[in-house]
Parts: structure tokens; C-alpha cells; sequence
């Protein structure tokens, strides 16, 4: 075989490739436009250790806004629309809507997380991890902290959250923390529980919110070395608020 066939041969090798893969990314786009969507499918992240939402809901709410998409013609399912949709769930953080290949429209979603439950005396509200405020509701049944008293939105979604997210580092602390009081934002109280869950009679004094890793850490030394002698004194509250002590109060 002379060289210029060599040449022509491998010229014609490639175009055939060419031309196959152009086949193959023509059939994959030239899906007709009017074939129907065979398939609608909710993928939502952590379900299996939370779910604050169900299908049906997700559903009524493309129904309510005509784009619920199963069996429609392609040409007339707004994934835009859909995503939209999904988005307004009050659980929903995220959510990205795409089209498979084989006509499947998924949503891809996942959900806010609370870390703070606000109990006041008219309302109850959550602060989720994005330090964003969201409603109660019954589905919610995590574990976070309680906050009570006379609580606003700023003070929540700062400092508050700000102790929320320590507290769920801390171990220590996060087992026998019952809830947090806010009398005013320098006054506040941090009631405990006992090993089955029930809240004990004395309080920790806090104070105004700032300091409270050193405060803690000074009462956890006191609990630690003092524990046997306090117990059963009946005391009404430990007030942690000045440094170097740890005063209590019957």
C-alpha cells in the first residue's frame, strides 16, 4: 500500500468515526419535541434520616401551578416553571429539575434543616441552618434547641444561632441542656435536664450571651470538682456572670 493510500484510508477511517458520533449526538437531540413525559421522579437528599416533605405535596403544588409534567408533551414542560414550584415548599432549599434522556423529569432537592426552635408566647418558630427563619411544623421533629421568652428575629438568627451551633458541637453540653431563656438580651438563663430528659430545678445565670464558651467551661470545672458537695442543696440557680466564679442561690 503506497503512502498517499495510507493517508486516504485514515482520512476515511476518521470521517466515518465523524460521522457516526454526529449520528449518535443527532439521535440523542432530535427526541421529538411532542413525545410525551413517560416519568417524574423526586430525588431528596438525607430522606432517609429526615423528611420534612412528602411526594404528594410536591405534586399538589405542580398541580396548583398547571405544570405538573407526567404524560405532557415535552414541548409544552417548563422544567423552569417546575423548579420554580418546588422552591416555594417552605422545606425546600434547593431544588434543580432536568430532563433525562429517556423523557424522565427529576428534581433534585434538598431540604432546610432547623437548628432553633423559637417558643414564645403567641407564635413558635424555627431558624434553619442558613440562619433563615421558617414555620413549625408538625413533620419537624428534630432535636434543636429551645429557646423561650421574649426572643426577636435579629437576636435568633445571630447570636442565638451562633450558640445553637455550638451547642451542637459540644457534647457535653448538648446533653444536658434543656432550654434557653431570654428574659431580656442581657439577661439570659440556661435551664438543664436530667439524665432522663426532665428539666431540673436550678438554672445557670448567663447573663448577656457574649463570653458564654468561657462561662460554660467555668461551670463544667465547678460541676466536675464540686458536684458531690452541691448535691442535694437544693439550690435555685448558679449565677456565672462574673469572672473567677461561681456563685449560687438558693
Amino acid at each position: 500500500m503506497t503512502k498517499a493510500q495510507i493517508i486516504w484510508k485514515s482520512i476515511g477511517v476518521c470521517l466515518t468515526a465523524l460521522l457516526l458520533v454526529g449520528a449518535v449526538i443527532s439521535g440523542f437531540r432530535m427526541t421529538p419535541t411532542d413525545a410525551p413525559c413517560v416519568s417524574m421522579r423526586y430525588l431528596i437528599e438525607d430522606k432517609s434520616e429526615r423528611m420534612y416533605l412528602t411526594e404528594s405535596e410536591l405534586n399538589m403544588l405542580l398541580y396548583a401551578e398547571d405544570v405538573y409534567p407526567l404524560g405532557r408533551k415535552l414541548n409544552l414542560v417548563s422544567l423552569h416553571r417546575i423548579e420554580r414550584a418546588i422552591k416555594a415548599h417552605p422545606m425546600v432549599r434547593t431544588a434543580e429539575c432536568y430532563l433525562t434522556p429517556r423523557n424522565e423529569v427529576r428534581v433534585q432537592i434538598t431540604q432546610r434543616v432547623p437548628m432553633l426552635r423559637v417558643q414564645t408566647n403567641t407564635d413558635t418558630w424555627l431558624v434553619d441552618t442558613d440562619r433563615r427563619v421558617m414555620q413549625a411544623r408538625a413533620a419537624v421533629k428534630d432535636t434543636v434547641l429551645i429557646v423561650t421568652g421574649n426572643v426577636g428575629t435579629q437576636m435568633a438568627v445571630t447570636q442565638l444561632a451562633d450558640f445553637a451551633e455550638w451547642l451542637q458541637e459540644n457534647k457535653y453540653w448538648n446533653a444536658r441542656v434543656h432550654h434557653l431563656y431570654v428574659q431580656s438580651p442581657f439577661m439570659l438563663y440556661l435551664y438543664l435536664k436530667d439524665a432522663n430528659g426532665k428539666m431540673q430545678n436550678e438554672r445557670l445565670v448567663l447573663g448577656a450571651m457574649s463570653g458564654y464558651e468561657r462561662k460554660l467551661k467555668k461551670m463544667r470545672t465547678f460541676m466536675e470538682n464540686a458536684g458531690q458537695a452541691i448535691e442535694g442543696k437544693n439550690y435555685r440557680e448558679f449565677d456565672l456572670r462574673f469572672k473567677g466564679q461561681v456563685i449560687g442561690r438558693y
